[in-house]
């Protein structure tokens, strides 16, 4: 696209970015905003950078030649606050809500790689609960895309705004999965993700930063906890390392520090995960993982 902002091998500085998200968006104001198709990419970015172990160690990842599936996602956050603080893009960052995420690896992806990522904005819906749209994220090695990744993201607006709501369903029935570990987030999880990813939103830092946004205390990055729940899968008998497809919807938040239970049940074409509370009666996250 040839209004695509092009970064070679050193993405935007992150901390003029965060100064334009405190700014006023006044198209947070109207009706139905519309989202523009902004567009960003780096070209000859190494997968192997400084941050990369410090990564898996936060997310229980291990160590080895092959990159974690979620690390793409880290790598091309610059480029996603990039276009989320451009003045076209009319709705404030604070606001947003990280519905889902679904990534594919096409194949597994070597530490030290080097990658050219594209990022832009699409999809946009206008529902009961607000505005949603897509941050498409794709990562090309030799010009060949191996893994690509679309986050929905939800601005909320007042009843009446997007489409009508219809009578609302009763929530579905929690899955019950034969396999179960226990998962511990600390305190300061928020913090130290914040240092390797470079997503420092504040409901996730501290508890008086959190309780400025309507929270009681900071809550999970949802990406963490994805990760790490995969990081554990991973080391489970039948996991599969080339090709996958891992989605996942986020539910209730997880405060810090805070105990969760990892379910999830194995299948011949893929296995269904989910995070929850601890008393495992309510979600934190649910998703599927398909072998390719």
């Amino acid at each position: 696209m040839s209004d695509t902002q092009i970064y070679h091998k050193q993405p935007p500085a992150l901390l003029p970015l965060y100064g334009k998200a405190l700014l006023p968006k006044s198209g947070a104001n109207r009706g139905e905003p519309s989202i523009p198709g902004l567009a960003a990419c780096i070209l000859g970015v190494s997968t192997g950078n400084s941050s990369l172990e410090r990564y898996r160690s936060l997310c229980g990842f291990a160590r080895g030649h092959r990159l974690p599936v979620t690390w793409p996602h880290i790598l091309a956050f610059p480029l996603h606050l990039k276009l989320l603080t451009d003045p076209a893009f009319p709705l404030p960052l604070l606001g947003l809500v990280h519905l889902r995420n679904q990534i594919t690896q096409h194949r597994a992806i070597g530490a030290g790689e080097m990658l050219d990522i594209a990022v832009r904005l699409d999809n946009q819906s206008n529902t009961d609960r607000g505005i949603e749209f897509d941050l498409i994220t794709e990562a090309r090695s030799a010009g060949a895309l191996i893994w690509e990744e679309a986050s929905t993201n939800l601005f909320r607006q007042p009843q009446g705004a997007g489409k009508p709501p219809g009578s609302k369903a009763p929530p579905p029935e929690l899955a019950r999965y034969p396999n179960t570990l226990n998962l511990t987030a600390a305190e300061s999880i928020g913090r130290q993700y914040a240092r390797v990813s470079g997503d420092r939103n504040p409901i996730h830092m501290h508890a008086l930063s959190a309780k400025a946004f309507g929270f009681p205390k900071a809550i999970a990055h949802g990406m963490w906890t994805k990760a790490h729940a995969l990081a554990l899968l991973e080391q489970q008998a039948g996991w599969q390392t080339d090709a996958f497809r891992v989605s996942c919807q986020f539910k209730k938040p997880l405060f810090l520090p805070g105990t969760a239970q990892l379910n999830w049940q194995t299948g011949n074409d893929g296995w269904a995960y989910q995070v929850l509370n601890a008393q495992g009666d309510a979600p934190h996250l649910s998703g599927r993982i398909e072998w390719l």
